[in-house]
């Protein structure tokens, strides 16, 4: 029936034979590769089997730094929580549960966690997921520095992050000026780390211009393309060439950067704050 989708349940198991074949397989080669370097020490385990859900749920309740720890034990995540047990915006690093929810999750855990896991690998399972979540956060904060810039370069235009359509489709906007009806200015911002995505990021650039010149046929679209690759970005500049773009820069990580880069697309698009003459007060 179209309308029966698989569970986080069911995907586990659907997996389950291969991810214990490799398992075995995995452990077995360490053996052999560190063998030289392999030594044995006490490691607090916790054993899982003696918790009932209920006895589950009160530590989830109790401390609830944990929970992601345990949850990524599992590897369960917010969007699995959401679907199969329809907690709806579930924080995993600082979660909240409201009545019953917490033994809600621990039914759902007791179904893949194994029977003892080591202390510090639930601590090593917590570090990876953190690292992994500050890395994302600290990549988003780049879209918003270059947001930041068009706003104090780009002035009186405001600028923020928003979406417009074109036929039935959405797009989003990094930043622009006129959202959502009326965009003068619409910049899209891309990131790129990897050249065997260089083709896909082109693509997605330009069907996005596309559409905006689409919907705005008097607006100016401009990208700000992080590519870490210095040699081949004249490359990617010649083949995101379009009539629909008026403006394609390439920056990094630093602020200075940045602002420069920023301010540079403007000047492509016609839309910069203009420089006050040397002497001006």
């Amino acid at each position: 029936m179209s309308e029966q989708f698989s569970s986080h349940r069911d995907y586990m198991a659907k997996v389950e034979a291969a991810a214990e074949t490799r398992s075995g397989r995995i452990e077995a080669e360490l053996r052999k590769a560190f063998a030289s370097a392999t030594e044995k020490e006490e490691v607090e385990v916790i054993d899982l089997l003696v918790l009932d859900a209920n006895q589950l749920a009160d530590i989830l309740e109790k401390h609830p730094s944990i929970v992601k720890a345990v949850l990524s034990a599992c590897n369960v995540a917010g969007r699995a929580i959401e679907r199969d047990l329809g907690i709806k915006n579930f924080d995993t690093y600082n979660p909240r549960f409201s009545q019953g929810q917490a033994l809600k999750l621990a039914e759902f855990l007791k179904l893949f966690l194994p029977d003892k896991l080591p202390l510090p690998a639930l601590t090593l399972l917590d570090r990876i997921a953190f690292i992994d979540k500050e890395v994302r956060k600290d990549k988003g904060g780049w879209e918003k520095a270059i947001c930041l810039a068009a706003n104090k370069h780009g002035a009186p235009k405001k600028y923020k992050k928003g979406k417009f359509t074109c036929g039935v489709d959405s797009y989003e906007l990094d930043a622009a000026a006129g959202i959502p009806t009326a965009i003068e200015v619409g910049i899209d911002v891309k990131r790129c780390e990897a050249k065997r995505d260089k083709h896909k990021r082109i693509d997605e650039i330009v069907n996005k211009a596309f559409k905006f010149k689409t919907a705005f046929p008097a607006g100016r679209f401009g990208v700000v393309i992080y590519y870490p690759f210095p040699d081949d970005q004249a490359d990617f500049r010649a083949r995101a060439l379009s009539a629909n773009i008026d403006g394609l820069v390439f920056a990094n990580d630093d602020d200075l950067v940045i602002e420069a880069e920023v301010r540079a697309l403007l000047e492509m698009m016609g839309v910069a704050t203009p420089v006050p003459p040397t002497g001006s007060p």
